[in-house]
């Protein structure tokens, strides 16, 4: 409102501000989508997990509490909680987990996957062989002793009972093994028995059948947990249909503002890849992509006596009949890496997305989404080294990092640890995507398009002349010299980036067609990834 003046003096009126800033966007956020526990229930409240909900997590106790944490199984590998851990213990801070829950067994030598058993939990009741007492749900997969592998087994054992009468003070002790976890209730009032495990118990849910009065015809003993309908042996809990479902339009996670990385761990399906790429660069995120499991360094490495089953060369596979899908929104990374199962604690091998998400993180905080995450500073905790059949030679490395292939490998190094071995992403051979065959340039684009979409909305049905020209001119270019300053541009500040919004980028005819054009052009850091030395000898020289 514009001052009124009526006597002679000084007036003070305030004027709005055309002046914006644009507000750099995160650069390592994480969604990780695969199955979870399919039989956990969340305590205390005993409802199901947030199955197919982009559910944020901002530390590892966050997933236990929804999802149950880290589970053992022979028929679903636990890809998303490891995942989840080795990123947050190299480096991140900030995920979305969607958490899918298959309905059936499935056989995936057969062509096409055939559908077996329905997936239900093991259960093991306790009656007085009237059908009086209690039954017991299994909140972790069990396994089945004559399957091989055979799993984890559950029991659960009634001892010390001071059942004589029936009356409230009839007591017993209840344990449950699963493994190496071992849960023991003291003297636990039978007809509190219920109220004393339901929604405590991170193995079993119980729930009461029968007359309570009969109660006291019950005796000690164990029983073991078993399925009603056991699964095959040799099937999987994955159905690989769920997936669509995740990056369907309106899903919960399309719905998720912003986020950076995509990760489908140990998931090598070509179909689903490539709607995982394809949805991804519709988000402007990058995929961070892992190898299939049977994936070898070399044709020597097949013969190896521990390697996996079908072991087959990676550059094979690449150049096989049905090899990954290509895109410049992601990388591929190989091979597995060893760690501990932490349930059963025995060797596991492990896909390596979730590391190298970690590892993104961390180099994004510590030197900048420009930076390349890789070299011999990418120390990849959490791992004991890569696996055996992916050990290799830096020729072999050289095979695999060069045309055709696009392989970032994993390598350890003594005294040096594992370490991100290459930054390359699955176009780096394709000639017409030459400017996006770097991993950290290809980030850098996407980190600067989610920071100007975010940032410049306040334009939107402002007058669309000179004013706004300059006023959207002068607030990107103070972004990108922020960014100069931080290095994040190669060349002298004139040659580094380029920012123009004026007369000769929007025309009449897109004025009256509601449009404004800004362009922003960027000199960016590219690796240097073949350090060359040269020695000479110095010849005739004086010996004074």
């Amino acid at each position: 409102m514009s001052v009124t003046v009526s006597y002679p003096g000084v007036y003070i009126e305030e004027l709005p501000s055309s002046s914006h800033s644009v507000t750099p966007a995160p650069t390592s956020v994480t969604v990780i989508v695969g199955f979870t526990n399919p039989f956990w229930k969340q305590l205390p409240d005993e409802s199901d997990p947030p199955f197919g909900e982009a559910y944020e997590v901002f530390s590892f106790a966050d997933y236990e509490a929804a999802f149950g944490g880290f589970f053992s199984s022979p028929y679903l590998p636990d890809y998303v909680g490891q995942a989840l851990f080795q990123f947050f213990e190299n480096g991140g801070s900030h995920a979305y987990v969607v958490g899918l829950k298959s309905d059936h067994y499935f056989d995936f030598s057969a062509d096409p996957p055939t559908a077996d058993a329905a997936v239900a939990a093991a259960e093991a009741s306790f009656d007085d062989g009237g059908g009086n007492g209690f039954d017991f749900t299994a909140l972790q997969p069990v396994g089945v002793a004559a399957q091989s592998p055979p799993g984890l087994k559950m029991t659960i054992t009634f001892s010390n009972l001071t059942m004589t009468s029936g009356t409230p003070g009839d007591t017993a002790d209840i344990t449950i093994t699963y493994g190496s976890t071992v849960e023991t209730y003291r003297r636990v009032l039978i007809t509190n028995l219920v109220k004393a495990i339901q929604g405590v118990s991170r193995l079993v849910s119980v729930a009461a059948v029968g007359a309570a009065a009969a109660y006291s015809d019950l005796t000690s003993g164990s029983e073991d947990f078993t399925y009603a309908a056991v699964p095959t042996a040799g099937t999987i809990a994955i159905d690989l249909s769920k997936f669509a479902d995740v990056f369907a339009a309106d899903a919960p996670l399309d719905k998720v503002p912003i986020f950076n990385l995509l990760l489908l761990p140990g998931i090598t399906d070509p179909a689903v890849l490539a709607e995982s790429l394809a949805y991804a660069e519709g988000k402007r995120a990058f995929y961070i992509m892992d190898p299939p499991e049977n994936a070898v360094a070399d044709e020597a490495a097949t013969h190896l006596s521990d390697a996996p089953a079908n072991a087959t060369a990676i550059d094979a596979i690449l150049s096989g009949a049905t090899p990954p899908p290509l895109s410049r929104n992601g990388a591929l990374y190989f091979p597995y890496l060893k760690t501990t199962d932490p349930v059963t604690l025995a060797p596991l091998n492990s896909p390596p997305s979730g590391y190298v998400a970690g590892i993104f993180a961390r180099e994004d905080v510590g030197r900048g989404v420009w930076k390349s995450p890789a070299g011999l500073e990418t120390t990849i905790l959490g791992t004991t080294g890569v696996v055996p059949w992916g050990v290799m030679t830096d020729p072999r490395n050289g095979v695999l990092y060069q045309k055709p292939n696009y392989v970032n490998c994993l390598r350890s190094f003594p005294g040096m640890g594992t370490v991100v071995f290459g930054a390359r992403t699955l176009v780096s051979a394709n000639d017409a995507f030459e400017q996006w065959k770097y991993v950290a340039v290809r980030r850098m684009a996407l980190f600067l398009e989610q920071s100007l979409y975010g940032s410049l909305k306040w334009a939107i049905f402002e007058p669309n002349d000179v004013p706004l020209w300059n006023a959207l001119t002068s607030e990107v270019t103070a972004f990108m010299l922020g960014l100069y300053r931080q290095g994040a541009f190669q060349g002298s500040a004139d040659k580094a980036f380029k920012v123009q919004c004026d007369g000769t980028t929007t025309s009449q005819d897109d004025i009256n067609n509601g449009i404004v054009n800004i362009i922003v052009s960027f000199a960016p850091l590219k690796p240097a990834e073949f350090v060359v030395v040269k020695i000479a000898q110095l010849a005739g020289q004086s010996s004074t």
